[in-house]
Parts: C-alpha cells; structure tokens; sequence
C-alpha cells in the first residue's frame, strides 16, 4: 500500500475539470470490477462543480453502475434544504439528477428545516455515516474523497486555528462560526477525511497558490487546514498552473 502525495499540474480551469473528470469515471469502473459498492465524498466548491458538469457530459458516464455508488458530503452549509447555497443541491443540478443512483444512495447532511437543531444534525449524520460503516470504525470506506481549498488553507469547513480542525476523535461536527457565510454548517472532521482510500485536491486559481505551498511543504494544520489532511493509499493535488506557482518541485508528477 502507498501513502504518497502528488501534484498533477493541468493548462488551466478547463483543462483540470475534464481531466479529474475522465480519471474519476475510470477510477470508479475499476473500483466496482473489485468490491461490491464505492463510496464518493463530495465538495462543493466551484473547481468541483466543474468537475460534476463534466462527469455528466463525458460519454463514459453510462458505464458505471451507479447504482452501487453511494454519495456524501464532507461539509454542508446548514440552509434549508434545496437552498442554491447548498452543496447536495449544487451537486444534484450538475450530476445527480442526471444519473441512474437511487435516491437511498445519496446521504445528504441535515438542513434547518430537517426538525434538528445544528448539533443535532451533527449527530445524525455522525449517525447514517454508521450504519453504513464497513470496517472497524464507525464510518464508510470512503473510496474518493473531494477536496477543495480556499486561499487560507481550509478544507471542508475546517477553518484554520477553529476548533473543528483539532478534534480527535468525533466524525462530523457543527460549526457555528465560519469566516465564510453563512457562519452556520456542518462539516467531517480530519479524522473522518484522512479514514479515505484516497482525497483528491481540487485547486485553481493564483489566490489559492500560497495555501497550497504551504501545504505541501509542512505547514501546521491548524494554521493550513489541508496541511492535515492525507488519504490511507494516495493523495492527489490536482491543480491549474496559476495555483501550482509555489509547488515543490519534487512533488510535481508527470503522469499518475
């Protein structure tokens, strides 16, 4: 098993979103040849709406099985539900709804008019993420976990020097005080992120450049979030040349 992280550089934003695309669709066909279900983390960030869009428009779309895939989140911005804030509505509009997935297989996080309070709703998900749990811990084998970054390091909802970021042991959290609006999500914590086989990094943009170098280069996760954040066998940093400025060199992989 490896343990390694990689940064794939593409052109530009176009470039990046067909080819996490095309390379997801084979992923998951090769993941279905070898166990009975796959479990995909998603993001809601404007790099992976991208990456959806282009998910449902590649021609290799109808050879999976959608049917054995089953989808979450890795944060939810707590609005009500079909909100256009929402992350789960983002990802219906580009994917979902397009695609043969039963309804039973994507797993939401809580919205205000759910009937739970912000904790409540922690602990809900907390508790679905159980039931669907496929090892020793109380959570899914998540095969693909998506990642966004922001220009200060955060991942998911996991905004640096925020508690969230430090916790140990819980799966989901609520955040009540995001530096982003709406102040009021929902979020997995590192240790839900790093139980992945593997986290895919999607970044674009010069903004995102600085968080990215500091990243890699060991920064404290505190400070930079994604810093801590590693998948069980792989690691990828996908990446347009505007937001690669400041990438170890030794890091760069030419093919993957």
């Amino acid at each position: 098993m490896t343990n390694e992280r990689r940064v794939l550089i593409h052109n530009d934003k176009s470039a990046l979103a067909a080819s996490i695309a095309a390379r997801f669709l084979t992923k998951v066909v090769d993941l279905l040849d070898e166990q009975e279900r796959v479990n995909i983390v998603l993001e809601g960030g404007r790099v992976a709406l991208d990456v959806l869009t282009q998910i449902n428009a590649n021609p290799a779309r109808d050879t999976v099985d959608w049917a054995r895939v089953h989808f979450w989140w890795g944060d939810e911005r707590y609005v009500p539900s079909g909100d256009a804030d929402r992350n789960d509505a983002k990802a219906r509009t580009a994917l979902l709804d397009h695609i043969d997935v039963p309804e039973s297989n994507i797993h939401p996080m809580a919205a205000t008019d759910s009937g739970l309070d912000l904790d409540a709703a922690a602990e809900a998900y907390a508790a679905e993420l159980a039931e669907h749990a496929e090892g020793s811990i109380a959570l899914p084998r998540f095969d693909i976990t998506f990642l966004g970054v922001g220009p200060d390091g955060h991942t998911a909802s996991l905004f640096p020097d925020h508690t969230q970021v430090l916790e140990k042991s819980a799966f989901v959290l609520p955040v009540t005080e995001s530096p982003k609006p709406p102040s009021d999500r929902l979020t997995l914590t590192r240790p839900a992120l790093n139980s992945s086989q593997r986290i895919w990094v999607e970044i674009a943009g010069a903004e995102k450049a600085s968080s990215l170098g500091l990243a890699l280069a060991g920064a404290s996760y505190s400070e930079v979030p994604i810093a801590g954040i590693k998948g069980r066998r792989r690691t990828v940093f996908f990446v347009d040349k505007e937001a690669a400025a400041e990438v170890p060199e030794n890091l760069i992989a030419q093919t993957y």
